[in-house]
């Protein structure tokens, strides 16, 4: 690698501003800030740009479901998408919105050089279309059987079960998420950015090494079947930027969701001054280094080039993919609480901890990362804890009580020195090829060198010798040396821990060039716990925590409130519903549940039988008022172990989110027994 310093300007793909932030998000912009935090640490002209995804149907339906404006959705959730990067140790230098002027500025400018060279069509296309909604339909947002195994509750573009792909119109038994209603077919007239116009430039641009071997051998296998247009327009209603000199016409969100990384950077240079051509004309030499997640890799390795190049900017010179996060070798289960927000995440864990174990994991493919619970706690604390962290502790101590906080003038021994500085130009290549796992690899060998040189100088027995003081002295110095050049060494993956390191080593910002020097008779602060282990407790309560966080989140993206007059929930079939045995019972009994504000245990007489049954309805009712009241159960779900007893059924109740919970009481005529239908 080139000593020289370079102009880098750095990328990860847009979060989208519909949600909250969750683990596997954050593996990609804990990537991404590694390789940016290492540049800059080797001196390097780096600039890490970022945005939030603001526009698209979901955001606009999201918006109305909450009872908000989609700008005020939007800039809410941008606080908290950067509060949450913030506190996980990720360092854009600018982090922007979609929602610009500046987007629109150059979005605007692309779209009209790509139509005035001719590289857009329009013709009219039929697309599905929900009359009661008044709106086109997205693929995401239509849902039936799949054409081609049957499967019931599939989204309009893609089987889950069979991976089918196919048009929203093969759907069998179609149904608009939006409002439920069966879609109609309807035609429209759209726009298309021709990409056949750039097959040629792409083939060469692949050929060139700008993508990984995995990524370039797909993309060219769909240049091979021939490049079809891409529609780059959706009608109104639709939350986004006008086309110019086409009402009620809007960019589809992927057109200006990419060109966002240009909006970021070009209100990054009016703050600081910097020159926007200098990094995006085409001719340009300085560096745009990209980091995305496989499933987008067609837009950014495909569309994306093809648009900077048909409108005469710059092309990435990389762009990096990487694969999903799983946790526990299986996707990430909201039901089994590791579909982790970022948020409860740090509620509970120091973020560090994750950015480690990421870094551990990653390699330079496309591979899945998994996130093994169990292994993440047992390397945290073996590793930073026990190696690293330990270094410190132990050496500490020494010089604190016994030499007044001050390092020896000399270090006796100089060969473990030598051997971390010969270990850092492998360290310094593995990061920049992001082969992170090996640099962590290497970085740990060399903690458990210095660990090892401790052990056998045992400074808590020589420091019993009156006459070896000094030896004690330069060996724990020789340690929190090593610990030091350690500290370089992850500092782009710890950052928080670095900047702790030193204060306590009283020493300045280091950077990758202070690997060589000793701090010899220097005078050190007092050690204060750096890192501290993970028990299992901590990840119990994520996983708890994650559960109960999803379920208002969920409710929200099914377009529902929480307010008492909430969204009709997704529809179901005829057969599921007849599965439900609702039967009318009479309440012989019922009390308070001990330590719970919201239970009341319920005996229910339903004729044959009695059955207990726990309902949270304590908000709405006295026990002793409701005994004799006739109500309605649900009589064959399967029994539920609760923390309080066996709940053996659930009681109709109405209510909506927080509010209180009323039983369904059916006419007086009605007897205990009898079949609701």
């Amino acid at each position: 690698m080139s000593s020289e310093s370079r102009e880098i300007v750095v990328t990860s793909a847009l979060p989208y501003a519909n949600g909250p932030i969750h683990i596997g998000h954050m593996l990609e912009y804990v990537q991404t800030d590694i390789w940016a935090r290492f540049q800059k640490l080797r001196g390097h002209d780096c600039i890490y740009v970022c945005a939030d995804d603001a526009h698209g149907t979901p955001i606009m339906l999201r918006a109305q479901a909450e009872g908000v404006t989609p700008e005020q959705l939007i800039e809410r959730m941008h606080q908290e998408h950067l509060r949450d990067f913030s506190d996980f140790g990720v360092a854009f230098d600018n982090y922007y919105s979609t929602h610009s002027e500046e987007n629109r500025f150059f979005s605007e400018y692309i779209y009209t050089q790509l139509r005035e060279a001719g590289h857009i069509r329009r013709r009219v296309i039929s697309q599905a279309y929900d009359p009661k909604a008044e709106m086109f339909l997205p693929d995401r947002f239509i849902k039936g059987d799949c054409p081609n195994c049957g499967s019931g509750g599939q989204y309009g573009d893609n089987c889950e079960n069979c991976g089918a792909t196919y048009a929203s119109t093969d759907l069998k038994n179609p149904v608009s998420v939006v409002s439920g209603e069966t879609p109609i077919e309807k035609d429209s007239e759209q726009y298309f950015f021709k990409l056949e116009d750039f097959e040629d430039m792409l083939k060469a641009w692949f050929a060139a090494g700008h993508v990984q071997t995995e990524i370039a051998n797909k993309m060219n296998e769909w240049l091979d079947e021939g490049l079809l247009d891409w529609d780059i327009s959706r009608n109104a209603p639709y939350w986004g930027f006008e086309i110019p000199d086409a009402p009620g016409k809007y960019f589809y969100v992927w057109l200006d969701a990419p060109i966002g990384y240009m909006a970021s950077f070009k209100n990054w240079c009016e703050t600081t001054g910097h020159d926007f051509d200098h990094y995006w004309n085409r001719d340009s030499e300085t560096e745009l280094v990209q980091f995305v997640g496989k499933d987008i890799a067609r837009f950014h390795t495909m569309f994306w080039p093809a648009m900077l190049h048909g409108a005469g900017f710059r092309k990435p010179s990389a762009v990096h993919c990487h694969g999903f996060l799983t946790v526990d070798g299986q996707k990430m289960s909201k039901s089994r609480g590791t579909f982790i927000m970022a948020r409860t995440y740090l509620e509970h864990l120091n973020p560090e901890y994750l950015r480690y174990y990421f870094a551990a994991k990653l390699g330079p493919g496309i591979d899945d990362i998994d996130l093994n619970l169990e292994d993440f706690t047992t390397r945290v604390n073996s590793d930073l804890v026990g190696k690293l962290v330990n270094i410190a502790s132990r050496c500490a101590g020494f010089i604190n009580k016994r030499f007044d906080g001050k390092l020896a003038p000399r270090l006796s021994n100089e060969t473990l020195n030598q051997q971390y500085l010969e270990a850092a130009d492998a360290i310094a290549d593995y990061y920049e090829n992001r082969e992170f796992g090996k640099a962590m690899r290497d970085i740990m060998a060399l903690a458990d060198k210095a660990n090892q040189y401790i052990d056998e100088k045992q400074p808590w027995v020589t420091i019993k010798d009156e006459s070896r003081r000094q030896e004690v002295q330069e060996v724990c110095s020789a340690g929190l040396n090593r610990f030091r050049q350690l500290v370089i060494l992850l500092k782009p993956v710890l950052p928080q821990l670095a900047q702790q390191a030193e204060a306590f080593l009283k020493v300045e910002d280091l950077k990758w060039a202070d690997l060589g020097d000793n701090l010899l008779d220097h005078a050190i602060n007092r050690f204060q716990p750096l890192m501290t282990r993970i028990e299992p407790v901590f990840i119990e309560r994520v996983i708890e925590a994650t559960k109960k966080d999803l379920a208002s989140e969920q409710k929200i993206q099914q377009g529902q409130s929480d307010s008492p007059h909430e969204a009709i929930a997704a529809e179901i079939n005829y057969d599921d519903f007849a599965k439900l045995d609702f039967r009318v019972a009479r309440i012989v009994g019922a009390k308070r549940v001990e330590k719970s504000d919201k239970l009341l245990q319920l005996t229910l007489d339903i004729g044959s039988e009695t059955r207990n049954v726990f309902a949270g309805i304590a908000g709405a009712y006295q026990p002793e008022e409701l005994e004799g009241k006739l109500t309605v159960m649900i009589a064959n779900l399967a029994p539920r172990k609760m923390r309080f007893g066996v709940s053996e059924g659930m009681v109709l109740a109405a209510g909506g989110g927080d509010t209180e919970l009323y039983i369904l009481n059916p006419d007086a005529g009605a007897k205990p027994g009898m079949r609701v239908s």
